[in-house]
């Protein structure tokens, strides 16, 4: 089978690997449509384990099921978790599956960004998503990114009413401006160094934009009646936009760090400034529950979000270095996918 081997960004190739044989309780998958997800991009991530197949936002077709897999048929349409939790160790039992070891280790083989893929038997066993008539299999690949969104705004305890800045409109930020728009939040601001991507977020439900080399508390105030903002969520590792992040929340409010940072990056926190007297609270998430991706299947097929004007580039795999470059590059792009079949 074809597949898209990732040597860094710029060095994609289009390489023959033999289609995965699967055992008892897996499944082979063939991929319609796979996404280019920020983390494929983060080469300080990745360099050490190159080369390798990338890509988790996937939608396809079940081409082979193995003994004792039940509730799933060769020829059903399926969206999958790369990572899965055991459903049983303290940090599932306390709400936190995404702290799970079993999570952390467990992956599609070898990786979206390839004609066949082969599902272990746990992720086939908690990890699979039948997908509705209405939902392509390019909607298929909107439900991973959309799932870690729905686990971050719960975890920032977004309220109904809550004023929101997102700092950072790539694709992530901008599914957050559409979510937080969609479960009634109040005034929502964007934030970029794109012109581009300032336009998206305009487009998908930010009420203002700033671009990110202004004064950002300033425009806040401006823009909110003196008030800064009581959810704000980094999307963004770069060390500014933390800092913005620090002088934009307003007193009893939460900020997500929703993106990693590079290797190291450390930023000081005047702890009387922001807890004790102004009742801050600093978060994070990663990932997404299965009910997450529960949820956001669900919202993706109810039409709540309209997450198809997001595609802005259909490649092949052949094509796919091509889309890392776009998606590294971060300047005329939202939603890159992959078609293995094409």
């Amino acid at each position: 089978m074809r597949v898209a081997m990732w040597y860094n960004n710029r060095d994609v190739r289009l390489e023959e690997m033999p289609v995965p044989q699967i055992g008892p309780g897996e499944m082979l998958v063939r991929v319609e449509a796979g996404g280019i997800c920020g983390s494929d991009v983060m080469e300080w991530y990745r360099l050490e384990r190159a080369p390798l197949v990338l890509g988790h936002e996937i939608g396809g077709q079940i081409e082979a099921v193995g003994d004792g897999v039940k509730g799933y048929k060769v020829g059903d349409r399926i969206t999958a978790a790369h990572h899965v939790p055991c459903n049983t160790c303290h940090y599932c039992l306390t709400g936190h599956h995404t702290a799970c070891d079993t999570l952390r280790h467990t992956n599609f083989d070898p990786g979206g960004f390839a004609e066949y893929i082969r599902l272990p038997a746990i992720n086939v066993d908690r990890g699979v998503f039948l997908l509705p008539d209405e939902l392509s299999y390019e909607d298929a690949t909107f439900i991973e990114p959309l799932a870690c969104v729905l686990r971050g705004q719960r975890r920032a305890n977004l309220q109904l009413g809550n004023s929101v800045l997102v700092i950072g409109s790539g694709i992530a930020g901008l599914l957050h401006v559409m979510l937080a728009r969609a479960l009634g939040a109040g005034r929502i601001v964007a934030t970029d160094i794109s012109d581009y991507r300032l336009e998206a977020a305009r487009r998908f439900g930010a009420d203002a934009t700033i671009h990110a080399k202004e004064d950002l508390p300033g425009q806040l105030r401006r823009i909110n009646q003196g008030r800064l903002a009581d959810t704000v969520l980094v999307c963004t590792g770069a060390t500014s936009a933390l800092k913005q992040a620090l002088q934009s929340v307003e007193r009893g409010g939460i900020i997500l760090f929703f993106a990693p940072t590079d290797p190291g990056v450390t930023i000081p926190v005047s702890i009387n400034e922001l807890f004790f007297r102004n009742d801050i609270t600093l978060t994070t998430s990663y990932a997404g529950s299965p009910a997450d991706y529960r949820t956001a299947l669900e919202l993706i097929r109810a039409g709540t979000l309209p997450i198809r004007k997001m595609i802005t580039h259909r490649l092949s795999l052949s094509e796919a270095v091509l889309g890392f470059q776009l998606v590294a590059e971060a300047t005329k792009s939202i939603k890159v996918i992959i078609e293995p079949q094409r």
